[in-house]
């Protein structure tokens, strides 16, 4: 019995490894999320440049765009900034931005230095919508349609090549159902 009791430690040392092994092979980027086809969840939060104005799920609405979850202390946020300046200036796509668990001062004095490419920015300082949108960190963004539906989550920095194969032709076709709809 002795000698059985010391293979515990072996079994859970291997059990682990094999774990850990397996997520070598998982890729990042592929999160599934449980919102994908479904409305961004309600919530009113305030604008981050100016307190006390609110802003809805509602006001999301009426345009296919990208929702973007960022703050000042992610570096990866840093590195995609300017990819969303300069698709911003090609106003393909209005991009929102959720300011994730973030100071307001420092998220403001961020942007007035580098740029804002947000049509509106959303202060979710106690991070309750990223929890409803299910993020696991910054950033992340999602495709929303014209109806305020979630048609698809990226979890990462958005670059030129993310931009290019993965999400822009989504885009495309999502502007093309809002166009039958009548939507912009």
């Amino acid at each position: 019995m002795k000698k059985l009791v010391l293979f515990i430690p072996l079994v859970v040392v291997l059990g682990m490894g094999v774990f850990l092994y397996k997520g070598l092979f998982l890729n990042p980027q592929q999160l599934d999320s449980a919102l994908e086809g479904k409305p961004i969840p309600a919530f009113q939060l305030e604008v981050l440049e100016k307190s006390g104005e609110t802003v809805t799920n509602e006001t999301l609405k009426g345009k296919v765009g990208l929702l973007n979850v960022w703050a000042t202390w992610c570096p990866s946020c840093k590195y995609e900034h300017p990819f969303l300046m300069s698709l911003a200036r090609k106003n393909i796509l209005p991009i929102y931005g959720i300011n994730y668990r973030d100071e307001r001062a420092l998220a403001i004095r961020e942007l007035s230095r580098e740029g804002n490419p947000y049509a509106i920015n959303i202060y979710d300082h106690d991070g309750r919508l990223g929890l409803d949108l299910g993020v696991y960190g910054a950033p992340e963004s999602f495709l929303v349609d014209h109806k305020g539906v979630i048609r698809y989550r990226y979890a990462g920095p958005i670059d030129r090549n993310v931009w290019k194969e993965t999400l822009y032709p989504m885009v495309q076709q999502l502007q093309a159902e809002a166009a039958k709809d009548g939507a912009s």
